[in-house]
């Protein structure tokens, strides 16, 4: 049996979960990455110490640069539809963990790149490291691991349909400007970028914040935003009745009472 090599690096260290896309030059996604990535996904959800993940790419030069086209380029029809099957179910899964999630743009972030970026709760990019964009249409084809959905939620229909029709690739003070972008570092090094990165998703871990409220606001805005206004308050009632209950929201209501600065557990 031929043991299939590591397409990326799982770190955790102070509450955060660093995924690293690594599969040099370009950190592109095969099926064999996607896997990869769907258990790491999974090993973040399920490790309680985990409060937030951090998803960047190896090296200095690419994020991601999407997916495989050579591997794409010689398989079957049917083989390419469940790969891109398997990839939304991946970034899904991703979208829903009630845990923060933040891209580390460290380099290009073109194609699939950008659409695994979208999945992320927050995006910050390290300051002229390289070009945004999905130009799958130089392809003949259209960005197919939710990038049509996830892009026109943040930039609007027209916005959405110029950036995809035109394939054009942008620098990441317009990603900024458009919104794709929450922020943009500067670090001399992309190793130093990731680790500001860390040093900003500290804030949202415990003793700091209370990290189930981060989670559950992130879930009533990931899903509620995707249904009718009304089941999408029941959904945010369900939610603040289960952080009613956590040990977090006491210390948080008796810090605020008596003036003290609150020590959530992430109860």
């Amino acid at each position: 049996m031929t043991e299939t090599r590591s397409r990326l690096d799982y770190e955790t260290r102070d509450g955060i979960a660093t995924i690293t896309l690594n599969d040099p030059p370009a950190n592109t996604y095969s099926y064999e990455m996607m896997q990869q990535l769907d258990r790491a996904i999974l090993s973040a959800r399920m490790d309680e110490s985990v409060q937030v993940i951090v998803i960047t790419g190896k090296g200095e030069k690419f994020f991601c640069a999407g997916a495989d086209i050579q591997m794409l380029a010689n398989v079957t029809p049917a083989f390419k539809y469940y790969f891109c099957l398997h990839a939304n179910e991946t970034l899904s899964r991703l979208e829903q963990t009630p845990k923060l999630v933040i891209a580390a743009i460290n380099g290009h972030c073109v194609g699939g790149g950008l659409e695994v970026a979208m999945a992320a709760d927050i995006r910050i990019a390290r300051k002229g490291a390289g070009k945004l964009g999905l130009p799958e249409v130089s392809l003949g084809v259209l960005p197919g691991t939710g990038g049509t959905q996830r892009l026109v939620r943040i930039v609007g229909k027209s916005k959405a349909i110029e950036l995809m029709a035109t394939g054009q690739l942008f620098d990441f003070e317009r990603g900024l400007e458009l919104g794709i972008l929450n922020q943009v570092f500067e670090a001399e090094t992309g190793e130093r970028f990731v680790e500001m990165v860390r040093e900003y998703a500290v804030q949202f871990t415990t003793p700091n914040k209370a990290a189930h409220a981060v989670g559950r606001i992130k879930r009533a805005v990931q899903t509620g935003s995707e249904i009718s206004f009304e089941p999408a308050l029941a959904l945010e009632r369900e939610l603040q009745q289960q952080l009613f209950q956590s040990e977090d929201a006491k210390e948080g209501l008796d810090a605020y009472v008596n003036k003290r600065k609150p020590e959530f557990k992430g109860k």
